[in-house]
């Protein structure tokens, strides 16, 4: 039997691939590793793997822009399944290194940021020296292709590559979680189960004075929570944005899927990313007036107008 292949953010040991083996069962995939994002989404577009698991956002840094752009042009993809990981870092060297002897580390940009407030109070002055991945940067200071006495890893990969772990645990925030998402080619959308999100990309219609109220009440006037949403720079037109949001339901829910209607009839641009079941597991609250059964009846009523039933 031929195993589905995962793409992701390489190589072994990143805190992507710990998501794709919480994600999918252990023998149960080929894990794929990719050099980047965009690379591991274009595997997936192009066919050459069937999925790719890639994060999406970050409690303390916010939303990966690679993922965002990604996701948003193209061929369509759509999110299929998250899963929320704690992230913290060990601080690796090679032996017989102290923590005064580091003047340059190095890891992903992302990693980096989440341990800003850390680097500058242990490290000061430390030279911060950006790479593919944070595991990348294990192997990079573990092979010497790259200048660096430590690195931030993810836990774990120093023991691998003979490295010292010279501080664990490191991390601006004790709570700090990542959230992974598997994405695939689209397709029949999973079925609800009442606690879910519906991942979206819109244009507002045009840059004025509440537009972007207009689209936003597509949602409130059908009682839809937006848990996210985050503005990103459209490159094609410089100083207009698009949104990225997530929505607390299901496409197959009436209100849901009355708020893409609303959207597409007023903006230009509406990407259906998907509708999954969300990490947490928690049932999404809807009140009397906006559940299936609401809009069914007030769709029977208006019919019963029509007909001159009513």
């Amino acid at each position: 039997m031929t195993l589905p292949r995962y793409a992701y953010l390489g190589p072994a040991g990143t805190f992507t691939e710990a998501a794709l083996r919480a994600m999918v069962p252990a023998g149960s995939a080929e894990h794929v590793p990719m050099v980047d994002v965009p690379s591991a989404l274009a595997a997936v577009r192009s066919g050459e793997v069937d999925y790719a698991v890639v994060a999406m956002e970050n409690s303390v840094e916010g939303g990966v822009t690679a993922t965002l752009d990604t996701l948003a042009e193209g061929e369509p993809l759509v999110i299929l399944g998250e899963v929320v990981l704690p992230i913290s870092f060990e601080l690796v060297a090679r032996p017989g290194t102290r923590l005064e002897d580091v003047a340059r580390v190095s890891a992903h940009s992302h990693g980096l940021n989440q341990c800003r407030r850390w680097i500058a109070e242990n490290l000061p002055g430390v030279v911060q020296v950006p790479a593919p991945s944070n595991a990348a940067a294990a192997v990079a200071l573990a092979d010497g292709s790259t200048e660096i006495d430590a690195a931030l890893a993810p836990p774990g990969v120093a023991e691998s590559l003979g490295l010292e772990v010279l501080v664990d645990g490191v991390s601006d925030r004790d709570s700090s979680r990542t959230r992974f998402v598997r994405i695939g080619r689209p397709g029949p959308a999973p079925l609800p189960t009442g606690a879910d999100k519906t991942t979206l990309v819109v244009h507002l219609p045009s840059d004025r004075a509440g537009a972007l109220l207009e689209m936003l009440e597509q949602f409130s006037v059908r009682g839809v929570n937006l848990s996210r949403i985050e503005s990103r720079p459209r490159g094609d037109k410089p100083g207009e944005y698009s949104f990225s949001m997530d929505a607390m339901g299901h496409i197959a829910e009436a209100r849901v899927s009355e708020a893409l209607i609303g959207l597409k009839r007023t903006c230009p641009v509406v990407l259906f990313l998907g509708s999954y079941p969300a990490f947490h597991g928690e049932v999404t609250p809807v009140e009397s007036e906006n559940t299936d059964t609401s809009f069914a009846a007030a769709r029977d009523w208006v019919e019963a107008l029509k007909d001159g039933r009513a």
